[in-house]
Order: C-alpha cells, then sequence, then structure tokens
C-alpha cells in the first residue's frame, strides 16, 4: 500500500504532460516533411508558435476565434460556434490526426492569412500549443 500512494501521487502530477505529449508525434512528423522542403533542420519553436496565433493579420488572427488562452473553449467570430480547447493537454484529440490536422490548417490559415501555412508554421504553432 505505502508505494501505491506515491505512485498515484505521482501520475496526478504528471497527467498534463502526458496530455500534452500526444501532439508529439504529428510535430516530429511536421518538422521532419517541412527540413526535407527545405533541406535542413527543422524545428517547431514554441515561441515563434506562440506570436503566429497571436498575431492579427489584416481583421483575424488564430486567438479571434480560439481565444488568446488556447487552453480554454474558443467561439467562432461569424458563426458563433464553439470550438473545443487547442492545447492537448487540456483537449487530448487535438493534433493526433494527421488529416484532420492538414484540414484545419489549411481552411483556417487561408482564412488568417490568405495562403496556406507553411509547414514551419504548422510545426510551430503545434509545439507553441503541445507546451502549454
Amino acid at each position: 500500500m505505502k508505494g501505491i500512494l506515491p505512485a498515484l501521487l505521482l501520475a496526478a502530477c504528471t497527467a498534463p504532460a502526458a496530455l500534452a505529449g500526444s501532439a508529439a508525434p504529428l510535430l516530429a512528423a511536421l518538422e521532419a516533411d517541412a527540413s526535407r522542403q527545405v533541406g535542413a533542420p527543422v524545428s517547431g519553436s514554441p515561441s515563434r508558435g506562440d506570436t503566429f496565433f497571436h498575431t492579427r493579420r489584416a481583421e483575424w488572427s488564430c486567438s479571434s476565434c480560439h481565444t488568446a488562452d488556447p487552453r480554454q473553449t474558443g467561439r467562432h467570430v461569424i458563426t458563433g460556434k464553439n470550438i473545443r480547447p487547442m492545447a492537448p493537454a487540456v483537449n487530448p484529440d487535438r493534433f493526433v490526426d494527421r488529416a484532420k490536422t492538414d484540414k484545419w490548417f489549411r481552411r483556417n490559415c487561408q482564412d488568417v492569412l490568405g495562403r496556406p501555412c507553411s509547414l514551419q508554421e504548422q510545426a510551430d504553432v503545434v509545439a507553441y500549443l503541445a507546451s502549454l
């Protein structure tokens, strides 16, 4: 019984980190794809991702719908539809399906930037959101 309590406490304290790790395979794939594209090693940067996520371009930023704190529920600015939190630590379903992630990056980057996001930008945003 003595060994069980410390193990349970350790699991409870490390659970958010484990959930954030659910994005690790997708982040690694984005970094590998970006590295092949540019012919040099690419790493997702949480600080660049934070800046990208919060920078307003023309009318919108990522945070316009996903909130300044991506651990919170967002709301689409036009439709009013609720958007589940973006941070994998809060929403472990984020960034586990590459096809679904590609679809939403394609759609949202076009809306916010007027162009597709680069693989580097995608890796940065995923690195930022996984760091929360």
